[in-house]
């Protein structure tokens, strides 16, 4: 396995990692490395150049003249693509020039990029992107006292706020997030400075021998008890209507005389 000395902002080393064989030390594969960077390049492609055919072009849909007679060549529109300011035949229309890449092209492509840097002694391992201020004229100290004459790629992970600020507004700089590393940038740009995280994160998802993140299984985790329902309490019985007496039946009167 490669040792490479670990440097802070300054310049000065402050410690050695070791590095994982099946991500930084691999073959290098041009093959990929082709691929992965013209399926990167097609992707960025806006594909929104557009020509006019003969149904948009101005012009009036008359007859221009009779069909017989006149000796000339029969014309039904002056939209005509043969004609001057006519429509275009075949022209570009808006697509997307983006397509499938196998994930473990990409992927191999990536260690041989990573590889072709640490060969080529351009591949720098930063103890922590530490800076106390957001100032670009911050960050462009480090990088002059980290030998970056040229451009630049900057591979941090987690939270980086004054980093990104401070690299945004540098020509020949760019920032990326270790889940977004693409082959392109680690080869287009002259020097590669990642954190001691970045590292470590990159050989987790990049390495085949890694092992796999123990997951529990779903089905032998028992299910949470139920939790108990209170018994309503009993409404009172309602108290039953007391009963008012008889009114006493009045005698009846009897019909007759006197």
């Amino acid at each position: 396995m490669p040792v490479v000395d670990v440097v802070n902002l300054d310049g000065k080393t402050v410690g050695q990692v070791e590095l994982a064989d099946a991500v930084f030390g691999v073959e290098v594969n041009e093959h990929l490395l082709h691929e992965a960077s013209r399926w990167y390049l097609r992707g960025l492609r806006s594909g929104t150049a557009k020509t006019k055919d003969k149904s948009e072009v101005s012009g009036a849909g008359r007859k221009l003249w009779r069909q017989k007679g006149t000796g000339r060549a029969r014309v039904g529109s002056i939209r005509s693509p043969l004609w001057r300011h006519g429509g275009t035949v075949h022209g570009p229309r808006p697509r997307s020039y983006a397509y499938a890449l196998p994930k473990k092209m990409i992927v191999g492509a990536l260690r041989s990029a990573l590889s072709a840097k640490l060969a080529e002694q351009k591949l720098t391992i930063i103890d922590a992107w530490s800076l106390d201020t957001h100032k670009t004229k911050t960050l462009r100290i480090a990088l002059n006292k980290l030998n970056a004459e040229k451009t630049a790629l900057l591979v941090a992970y987690g939270d980086t706020r004054n980093l990104e600020l401070a690299s945004r507004n540098m020509e020949g700089v760019k920032l990326s997030a270790t889940n977004v590393l693409q082959p392109y940038d680690v080869l287009r740009h002259d020097r590669v400075f990642l954190s001691k995280d970045a590292v470590a994160r990159l050989v987790r998802s990049l390495d085949p021998n890694a092992e796999p993140i123990a997951v529990p299984d779903v089905e032998h985790i028992a299910p949470a008890p139920k939790a108990k329902k209170e018994a309503a309490p009993k409404a009172a019985a309602p108290k039953a209507a007391a009963k008012k007496p008889a009114a006493a039946k009045k005698p009846a009167k009897k019909k007759g005389k006197e």
